[in-house]
Protein backbone atom coordinates (compact mmCIF):
# COMPACT_ATOMS: atom_id res chain seq x y z
CA UNK A 1 0.00 0.00 0.00
CA UNK A 2 1.29 3.43 -0.90
CA UNK A 3 1.06 5.80 2.05
CA UNK A 4 0.71 9.52 1.50
CA UNK A 5 1.78 12.14 4.04
CA UNK A 6 -1.76 12.30 5.51
CA UNK A 7 -1.74 8.54 6.15
CA UNK A 8 1.68 8.87 7.77
CA UNK A 9 0.50 11.71 10.01
CA UNK A 10 -2.54 9.66 11.11
CA UNK A 11 -0.22 6.73 11.89
CA UNK A 12 2.12 8.98 13.90
CA UNK A 13 -0.79 10.25 16.00
CA UNK A 14 -2.22 6.76 16.60
CA UNK A 15 1.20 5.39 17.41
CA UNK A 16 1.66 8.11 20.00
CA UNK A 17 -1.77 7.34 21.54
CA UNK A 18 -4.01 4.71 19.93
CA UNK A 19 -7.00 6.05 21.88
CA UNK A 20 -6.91 9.44 20.14
CA UNK A 21 -10.46 10.12 18.90
CA UNK A 22 -10.92 10.57 15.17
CA UNK A 23 -12.32 14.05 15.86
CA UNK A 24 -9.05 15.08 17.52
CA UNK A 25 -6.97 13.58 14.69
CA UNK A 26 -9.16 15.39 12.19
CA UNK A 27 -8.66 18.70 13.98
CA UNK A 28 -4.90 18.15 14.17
CA UNK A 29 -4.48 17.41 10.45
CA UNK A 30 -7.30 19.68 9.24
CA UNK A 31 -9.74 17.23 7.68
CA UNK A 32 -13.14 15.77 8.55
CA UNK A 33 -13.65 13.00 11.11
CA UNK A 34 -15.39 10.91 8.45
CA UNK A 35 -12.34 11.12 6.18
CA UNK A 36 -10.04 10.16 9.07
CA UNK A 37 -12.34 7.21 9.86
CA UNK A 38 -12.25 6.08 6.20
CA UNK A 39 -8.46 6.36 6.04
CA UNK A 40 -7.99 4.44 9.31
CA UNK A 41 -10.35 1.72 8.08
CA UNK A 42 -8.35 1.49 4.84
CA UNK A 43 -5.09 1.25 6.83
CA UNK A 44 -6.58 -1.51 8.99
CA UNK A 45 -7.93 -3.43 5.98
CA UNK A 46 -4.51 -3.24 4.28
CA UNK A 47 -2.79 -4.58 7.41
CA UNK A 48 -0.79 -1.40 7.97
CA UNK A 49 -2.51 -1.05 11.35
CA UNK A 50 -2.22 -4.47 12.92
CA UNK A 51 -4.08 -3.77 16.16
CA UNK A 52 -4.38 -1.53 19.18
CA UNK A 53 -2.58 -2.45 22.38
CA UNK A 54 -2.10 -1.31 25.95
CA UNK A 55 1.60 -0.94 26.83
CA UNK A 56 1.86 -2.68 30.21
CA UNK A 57 4.96 -2.56 32.40
CA UNK A 58 5.82 -6.23 33.17
CA UNK A 59 7.38 -5.32 36.54
CA UNK A 60 4.17 -3.57 37.60
CA UNK A 61 2.21 -6.80 37.16
CA UNK A 62 4.67 -9.07 38.91
CA UNK A 63 7.28 -9.95 36.29
CA UNK A 64 10.47 -8.63 37.87
CA UNK A 65 12.94 -10.45 35.61
CA UNK A 66 13.36 -10.28 31.87
CA UNK A 67 15.85 -12.27 29.83
CA UNK A 68 16.93 -12.80 26.25
CA UNK A 69 17.47 -16.45 25.42
CA UNK A 70 19.44 -17.74 22.45
CA UNK A 71 18.57 -21.24 21.28
CA UNK A 72 20.14 -23.57 18.76
CA UNK A 73 17.43 -25.65 17.10
CA UNK A 74 18.15 -29.22 16.02
CA UNK A 75 17.59 -29.58 12.26
CA UNK A 76 14.27 -31.18 11.40
CA UNK A 77 12.63 -30.14 14.69
CA UNK A 78 11.98 -26.47 13.91
CA UNK A 79 8.19 -26.39 13.59
CA UNK A 80 7.25 -28.47 16.63
CA UNK A 81 9.95 -26.85 18.79
CA UNK A 82 8.77 -23.33 17.97
CA UNK A 83 5.14 -24.35 18.54
CA UNK A 84 6.00 -25.59 22.04
CA UNK A 85 7.81 -22.33 22.83
CA UNK A 86 4.76 -20.30 21.72
CA UNK A 87 2.67 -22.26 24.25
CA UNK A 88 4.79 -21.07 27.21
CA UNK A 89 3.17 -18.01 28.84
CA UNK A 90 6.56 -16.61 29.91
CA UNK A 91 7.75 -16.43 26.30
CA UNK A 92 6.74 -13.04 24.88
CA UNK A 93 8.80 -12.81 21.68
CA UNK A 94 10.34 -15.40 19.38
CA UNK A 95 12.71 -14.23 16.63
CA UNK A 96 14.28 -16.47 14.00
CA UNK A 97 17.80 -15.19 13.49
CA UNK A 98 21.06 -15.67 11.66
CA UNK A 99 24.37 -16.10 13.43
CA UNK A 100 25.19 -18.15 16.50
CA UNK A 101 21.57 -18.64 17.60
CA UNK A 102 18.73 -19.92 15.44
CA UNK A 103 16.19 -18.37 17.78
CA UNK A 104 16.36 -15.45 20.16
CA UNK A 105 13.42 -15.01 22.45
CA UNK A 106 12.38 -12.65 25.19
CA UNK A 107 10.98 -14.15 28.36
CA UNK A 108 9.55 -12.67 31.54
CA UNK A 109 9.50 -14.31 34.96
CA UNK A 110 8.41 -13.32 38.45
CA UNK A 111 11.96 -13.69 39.81
CA UNK A 112 15.24 -15.51 39.16
CA UNK A 113 13.91 -18.74 40.71
CA UNK A 114 11.01 -18.72 38.24
CA UNK A 115 13.43 -17.96 35.39
CA UNK A 116 15.62 -20.90 36.43
CA UNK A 117 12.54 -23.18 36.54
CA UNK A 118 11.51 -21.98 33.08
CA UNK A 119 14.94 -22.64 31.61
CA UNK A 120 15.79 -25.92 33.38
CA UNK A 121 12.39 -27.54 33.89
CA UNK A 122 10.56 -26.46 30.75
CA UNK A 123 12.81 -25.35 27.92
CA UNK A 124 15.85 -27.58 28.60
CA UNK A 125 13.56 -30.64 28.69
CA UNK A 126 12.03 -29.85 25.28
CA UNK A 127 13.06 -32.03 22.38
CA UNK A 128 14.64 -30.20 19.48
CA UNK A 129 17.07 -27.78 21.12
CA UNK A 130 20.80 -28.44 21.22
CA UNK A 131 22.01 -25.47 23.25
CA UNK A 132 20.86 -22.28 24.91
CA UNK A 133 22.24 -19.14 26.48
CA UNK A 134 20.23 -17.00 28.87
CA UNK A 135 21.09 -13.33 29.24
CA UNK A 136 19.28 -11.61 32.11
CA UNK A 137 18.34 -8.03 31.33
CA UNK A 138 19.81 -5.86 34.09
CA UNK A 139 18.26 -2.67 32.80
CA UNK A 140 16.85 -1.16 29.64
CA UNK A 141 18.48 2.09 28.63
CA UNK A 142 16.29 2.65 25.58
CA UNK A 143 13.34 0.87 24.05
CA UNK A 144 11.33 2.35 21.21
CA UNK A 145 7.75 1.43 20.50
CA UNK A 146 6.33 1.46 17.01
CA UNK A 147 8.33 2.42 13.94
CA UNK A 148 9.54 5.66 12.39
CA UNK A 149 6.89 6.84 9.95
Amino acid sequence: MDLDETDREILRILQRDARTPFSEIAREIDMSSATVHDRVSRLEDAGVIDGYHADIDPAAVGYGVSALVGLRVRQGHEEESLARLRDLPSVREIHLTTGEWDVIMRVYAENTDALRDLMFDEIADMEGFDRSQTMVVLGTDYEATGVEI
